[in-house]
């Protein structure tokens, strides 16, 4: 994949420094400590301030790159406004330390919000159950489904602090940004409500992890919506962005480069899905629990962290067929659900 696309800047900014990137907006990097190491953050020049885009995971590396940014890249002026595009922990992390030092606001979704408070709450027995049993359904043994369950639930490793108000933004928001107008484009699958920015007049989008360039994004079925079907989410998301955006659109993703080809690249991101689901449904002529699929979907060896994402993405695929009548589910004598491919 990616073959087409443009990518017209070949190196990252180092930790601590930035990169301007397109008009008015600065790229930087931080580090994250899984295998996918760095998320991309973004500056956006708002006259006598700026608004940040993302925050990074808290991790002590992360407030040193910002603190070294602070005082060598923000020529004296505030940062006074953090705009987050999704709750997850290396997107919204250093949000409530950020929001304090500069005293500035908050700018996400309703359901964003709402999931990183949830999230950051989630630390007593009842959620580990849940968790544990959610794992278990899914095919894994007890020892691997007690791992599932204490990773699934360390959120606040990475965020050790929501902030405890925030100003909402939806679907079609328009947000002036340095005398440009941003509006925002809500994407679904890899989180609820997913804040894409985009700016027409300069044909920028800040798409977050909604159309990454190299890798597809996590689209995982969570435990505490164990019936969902993100990807039919996902997917639908692709297809307004693709309406929406022009093809050339200069997209600034969360991870990897910057890359000319927004078409290209969402045309790539729903024949990967697709091809994906074509694996199930053969992979399903026999009955596979979702930790029996993740081979099928995930060829390499997978480490603990990234358990959990294949086997939330085995999930997802299989419910997105059972929504399309390409599959049928049934719950053993076990208590695990298996996935069957539907008699023609």
């Amino acid at each position: 994949m990616d073959g087409s696309l443009h990518f017209p800047v070949a190196t990252a900014p180092a930790p601590g420094e930035v990169i301007p990137i397109a008009p008015g907006v600065l790229w930087l990097r931080m580090k994250l400590p899984f295998a996918l190491n760095h998320i991309n953050l973004w500056l956006l020049d708002d006259g006598p301030t700026w608004t940040a885009v993302d925050t990074g995971f808290a991790l002590p590396e992360t407030k040193a790159a910002w603190q070294q940014i602070f005082a060598a890249e923000l020529g004296g002026r505030p940062i006074g406004r953090v705009i987050v595009t999704h709750y997850h922990p290396d997107h919204i992390g250093m949000a409530g330390w950020l929001t304090e030092h500069w005293q500035a606001k908050l700018w996400t979704t309703e359901k964003e919000w709402l999931h990183a408070i949830m999230m950051s709450r989630d630390g007593n027995e009842d959620g580990a159950r849940l968790r544990r049993d959610f794992a278990h359904g899914a095919g894994l043994d007890d020892e691997a489904a007690t791992s599932f369950a204490e990773r699934q639930g360390n959120y606040r490793r990475g965020v050790p602090s929501v902030p405890p108000a925030y100003h909402r933004i939806g679907e079609g928001t328009a947000i002036a940004i340095g005398g440009r107008e941003w509006r925002v484009i809500i994407g679904e699958g890899h989180a609820p409500e997913h804040a894409c920015l985009y700016c027409a007049e300069t044909g920028v989008l800040i798409a977050g992890d909604q159309i990454l360039p190299r890798i597809s994004p996590n689209i995982s079925v969570q435990a505490h919506e164990p019936d969902g079907d993100p990807l039919a989410r996902y997917l639908a998301s692709l297809d307004k962005l693709r309406r929406v955006l022009p093809a050339e659109t200069f997209v600034l993703p969360s991870h990897n480069l910057p890359f000319h080809g927004a078409h290209t690249r969402i045309d790539e991101l729903a024949a990967h899905h697709h091809a994906r689901c074509g694996d199930v449904v053969a992979a399903c002529a026999r009955p596979h629990s979702a930790a029996e699929l993740m081979p099928v979907l995930f060829k390499r060896a997978l480490d603990r962290h990234q358990i959990g994402f294949a086997l939330g993405e085995a999930l997802a695929h299989a419910h997105y067929l059972i929504g399309q009548g390409e599959l049928d589910r049934a719950t053993g004598a076990d208590g695990v659900n298996r996935f069957l491919r539907k008699a023609a």
